[in-house]
Order: C-alpha cells, then structure tokens, then sequence
C-alpha cells in the first residue's frame, strides 16, 4: 500500500465508511491520516460510542467530520444531541447530499428535526423512530428526492407540513408511522411510493401525483388516486383493517396488482379486478368480502369470464376466499371449445379447506388443460383440517393430480 501513487491509496481508503476503521487509518501513517479526508461516507453504528457520554460522543463524530474535506453521506445510529447535530451540519450542510439519523423517540426529536434543515442541499433523507410534535422548520428542500420515516408517531397536519418541504420527491416512504387518520399526498414529481400505517386500519388517503409508478399503501380503508396514468405496480393492504373504497383512473399500463387483507367491500374488490384488466401478475389474499362487521364469503365468480377479462395475465396468486369463489359449481359451465388462456405461465394456489373437493380440483385441471403456455403451478396447502377422512382423500387427489402433470405441477 505505500508503494501505491497517492491519487491510488485515497480511492482505496475514500470506500472506508465505517468510523471506526477510518480512525483505525489515521493511525497507520501520516500518509494514510492524509488521505482518509477524501472519503465521501461516514456511518457510526449503533454500539459506536457504548462507554462514552453523549457530549463526548458529538465531540468525536464533529472532530472526524471537520476533516473531511467534501462529506457527501452522514449515517448516524448511534445516540447524540441537538447541539452535536448542529455542530457537525454546520460544518458539512454545504455539501451534504444524503443523511440517516435514528432519533430514538426521545425528548428532544423537535430540536434534533430543525437542525435537520441546515443540510439544504440534502438528495435522500432517512429518519428512524422519530417523535414530531409539530412540523419541522426545514423551509424547502428543493433538492431532495428520497424521503424516508420508519417507525414515527405525527398526525396528519404535522406530517402534511413535512410534505409541504419536499415537494419535489420522486420516492417516498412511511413506515410503521402511528397517528395518522386523513392524509392528503400532492407530490407531481413523486413516482414512487409506499405507505405502512400501524393502527386500526382506518385511514384515508388521497395521493395527487401525476406520475406515480408505484404504490404500496397499508392501513388504509379509503384510497383515492385520481392520476393513475403511469402507475405500473400497485399494492393495497389492510391486515387490521378493512378496505371500504378504492377510487382510482384507468389503471392500463398496471403490471403487478396486489389485494391484501382479512376483509374487503365487494365493490372495491369487482371495481379493482375491473380496472386492472391489463394486469400481468395478480396476487390476491383476501379472506372475506361483505361491508362493515359482517364478514362474507366471495360470490361466485364466472372462470370463463374472469380469464377473458385479464387475457394478458401471466402470473396468478391465488389465496383463501378468491380460488373458492373461483371453485364454484357453475363457474366452469360456460366453457366453450375454443377458450384459452393464452398468456398464463404461472399459477400459486393457496387451498386451506376440502370443502367443494371436486370443485377445485376441476379449476386445477382446467388452469392446466386450458393455460396454453402454463409452465409452472405451484399448490401450497396450509393447515387443512376435515372431518373424517375428506382431507386426506382431498390430498391423495391433489397427489393424483401432481403425478399426472409432474412436469408442471408441485405441492408445497
């Protein structure tokens, strides 16, 4: 390594992020304490500063920043204080493009947050277990196009006022957030994002952004997406909750649709599969329809109709109430000679119950008599439970039924 031109050892050493192993360079020579002040990131782990107080720790993690001489990322988990915040912003604000802090959920988050504001050029934010009272004095970060908040506790005026400092996000994302009830996204540069709302899964939301690609939204009962026309994977879940309403545009250039949850309204559920009819790959694992507390199986739902409706789907996942409503006695009465389903290639299939034995077996047999292009079908049985021996003479079925298409079909 001393034998390395100079411009060489201080790209090697510019890759160091850890802090401690940056200081372990400074030790080794005059040479390598020269070139560690040309590295773009520092990260001090969480157990960093264990045996020392916060105020030494600020000191430390000042002393390391001032010698750097253009300090692009900062990531900092371990503990310290709005003061050492401050002090090491002041002297990298400038040049700073992207900052992870874990707050701790403490005291004093507000004071830690407003310091936040003196990186003006920041590009990606990313703040862990934060605390806000009230909105943050950021101004506007023009610059700044990642957003993201895991585990934090606003309402909804706090967390618009966050927003209202970003509006140039193309990424945003709200994890394990607590406090939220109604919540307004008008973001127009914003492509993608993913909400994760804890609580009892009675949130709304209305996202305003023209752009969109893609969107996770979890925990909410209301969602309204007025501008869908880019919007090519689609998430919707509510594992606390229940999905009353979905209202959003025409949904044609979607790919990937995903319907989670125990329960959702039937309208939301018809208007979705409706929309998404160009749709590639469709996870569904809802295990109830039916609106308000009464929880309801899925009507019928006609085979025939429902693959003539997504003729460009290839990949499906089907779970619990949706491959039961698919399994009923007439859904496959309709079924003419030349029917197909010509894009199919593979097929996940969730089956709980041997209720309607043979009604679902004809629906595996016909997934692959009439999947022109079916590849791979894989049936994953969970906890199945009967009375006498219909569960195992529903198993021996599917065991049948695996040998006979060996190529195709698995059992999980």
């Amino acid at each position: 390594m001393e034998s390395l031109p100079a411009e060489i050892l201080q790209y090697i050493l510019s890759n160091i992020n850890n802090a401690r192993d940056v200081a372990a360079c400074t030790c080794v020579s005059k040479r390598w304490k020269d070139s560690t002040q040309y590295i773009r990131t520092l990260y001090f782990p969480r157990g960093s500063f264990d045996n020392s107080s916060s105020g030494s720790a600020d000191i430390v993690v000042k002393t390391m920043v001032s010698k750097v001489v253009r300090l692009e990322e900062l990531i900092v988990y371990s503990p310290f204080t709005p003061s050492g915040l401050a002090s090491w912003l002041s002297l990298v604000g400038i040049s700073l493009r992207q900052l992870e802090l874990r707050m701790d959920n403490t005291a004093d988050n507000q004071e830690k947050l407003d310091c936040v504001g003196a990186a003006r050029n920041l590009e990606s934010l990313k703040l862990w277990a934060v605390l806000m009272v009230h909105s943050p004095k950021w101004g506007a970060f023009t610059n700044l196009r990642n957003l993201e908040i895991v585990g934090a506790r606003f309402e909804d005026t706090v967390l618009s006022g966050v927003l209202k400092s970003c509006l140039f996000l193309t990424r945003l994302l709200l994890l394990g957030c607590e406090g939220v009830r109604s919540l307004s996204i008008d973001l127009p540069c914003l492509k993608e994002c993913k909400l994760d709302f804890k609580g009892m899964g009675n949130c709304s939301l209305t996202l305003t952004s023209p752009k969109i690609e893609s969107l996770e939204v979890q925990g909410c009962s209301w969602i309204r997406v007025p501008e869908t026309k880019h919007l090519r994977k689609l998430s919707i879940s509510n594992c606390e909750g229940r999905v009353y309403m979905v209202d959003l545009a025409n949904l044609k250039a979607l790919e990937f649709l995903c319907m989670r949850g125990i329960q959702w309204c039937w309208d939301a559920i018809c208007k979705m599969l409706k929309l998404a009819s160009e749709v590639k790959h469709l996870y569904m694992k809802v295990e109830f329809a039916g609106d308000y507390d009464k929880l309801q199986p899925f009507p019928e739902i006609d085979f025939v109709d429902f693959f003539n409706s997504h003729q460009k789907l290839q990949k499906f996942d089907i779970h619990g109430a949706m491959f039961a409503a698919l399994c009923q006695k007439n859904s496959l009465k309709h079924v003419d000679s030349g029917f197909v389903i010509p894009f199919l290639e593979e097929v996940v299939v969730t089956v709980r119950s041997p209720l309607n034995a043979e009604q679902k077996m004809n629906t595996l047999e016909s997934l692959v008599k009439y999947g022109k292009s079916l590849r791979s079908m894989v049936i994953k049985i969970l906890g199945m439970k009967g009375c006498h021996n219909s569960a195992d003479d529903f198993f021996d079925e599917i065991c049948r039924f695996r040998c006979m298409n060996h190529n195709i079909v698995r059992i999980e």
